[in-house]
């Protein structure tokens, strides 16, 4: 957002952009569903069957083992086991936001 060139002022934020989003580190235990691009991720011992097309673009194979970040039941981008550890230190840090995008996670369910 600019700011006003009539007041000088910069405008209020939307208010969408106050709430916080996360995204999860988690690692792809199996593919379960090529053709839909479906995987089994196990985040902090809880698996979830995660969307991957995203990640396709890059031309890298997705495969079990990989590590990847999630949001709202997709694999954004894929990252390595030491980023991964220290994006899940910092998230169990927050305390309270983790804790619910865990619930979240463990309510979500993709078929």
């Amino acid at each position: 957002m600019g700011i006003n060139t009539w007041t000088g002022e910069r405008p209020a934020p939307p208010v969408a952009c106050l709430a916080m989003c996360l995204a999860i580190p988690g690692q792809i235990a199996e593919i379960v569903d090529e053709a839909n691009r479906l995987a089994q991720v196990d985040v902090a011992g809880v698996r979830r069957t995660v969307n991957i097309a995203l990640l396709d673009s890059d031309g890298h194979v997705t495969a079990p083992g990989d590590w990847v970040l999630i949001h709202v039941g997709f694999a954004i981008s894929r990252i390595d086991e030491d980023e991964a550890h220290a994006t899940r230190e910092l998230l169990e840090q927050m305390g309270a936001e983790y804790e619910q995008e865990l619930e979240e996670l463990k309510a979500s369910v993709i078929e």
